[in-house]
C-alpha cells in the first residue's frame, strides 16, 4: 500500500516528465540523428534502461518528446485581412519560447518518422484554421502548405541554421515582411 497523499505525482511520472524534457532538449540540441538515448538519461540523471522501460526505443521517445499542440490562435473572430500577421506573430512567438518546435525541424529533414510527425501536426491543427479562413473549401490543403512554406522557411533560416540577416531582423519586421503572402495564401483569388 502507498503512503503518498491523494493528488502527489507518483515517482513514475515525473522520471516520465524528467526523460521528456531531457528529450526535447537533446533532439533540438544535437537533432534527431545525434541524440541517443544515453546522452538522454545522463541529462535527466537516470538509468538509460528507464527510458527504454517508458518509451521503448528513440523513436518512441522522440513521438512522445514532440507531442505539441500549436495553441493556434481563433482567427474566425478576427477581420479576414489580419490572420495573415496574427498567424505569423504567434508562429514566431512558438519559435522563441519552445525547443520542442526546433527540436521536430531539425529532425524532420533528416528522419522520416519526425518529418512524419511534423506534418501530422500541421496537417491536423493547422489545416482546419485554413479551411476556416479558405475562400474554396478544396484549396484548403494547398493553402495550408503554401502557409507552412513560409512559416517552416524562416523558422529554418532564422532558428535552426541562423541566417544573420533572418536572425537580426525585430519580430515586426518579420511580421511585417511575411504577413502579406500569408494573407494571400489564406485568403488571396487563386492563381
Amino acid at each position: 500500500m502507498t503512503t503518498e497523499a491523494p493528488g502527489t505525482p507518483r515517482r513514475s511520472d515525473a522520471t516520465k516528465a524528467a526523460i521528456l524534457e531531457a528529450a526535447r532538449e537533446r533532439f533540438a540540441a544535437d537533432g534527431y540523428e545525434r541524440a541517443t538515448i544515453r546522452a538522454i538519461a545522463r541529462d535527466a540523471g537516470i538509468d538509460p534502461s528507464m527510458v527504454m522501460r517508458y518509451y521503448g526505443n528513440k523513436e518512441g521517445l522522440f513521438a512522445a518528446a514532440s507531442e505539441f499542440d500549436l495553441r493556434l490562435p481563433e482567427l474566425g473572430a478576427l477581420p479576414g485581412r489580419h490572420a495573415g500577421a496574427v498567424l505569423v506573430a504567434h508562429f514566431l512567438d512558438r519559435w522563441e519560447h519552445d525547443d520542442v518546435l526546433t527540436a521536430l525541424l531539425r529532425a524532420g529533414v533528416t528522419n522520416a518518422a519526425a518529418a512524419e510527425r511534423a506534418r501530422s501536426i500541421f496537417r491536423e491543427q493547422l489545416g482546419p484554421v485554413v479551411a476556416s479562413l479558405s475562400p474554396d473549401p478544396a484549396d484548403a490543403p494547398r493553402r495550408a502548405a503554401l502557409v507552412a512554406s513560409q512559416i517552416l522557411g524562416m523558422a529554418l533560416a532564422r532558428y535552426v541554421l541562423r541566417f544573420p540577416p533572418a536572425v537580426e531582423m525585430t519580430k515586426e519586421e518579420v511580421v511585417s515582411w511575411l504577413a502579406p503572402t500569408v494573407q494571400r495564401y489564406l485568403t488571396g483569388e487563386r492563381p
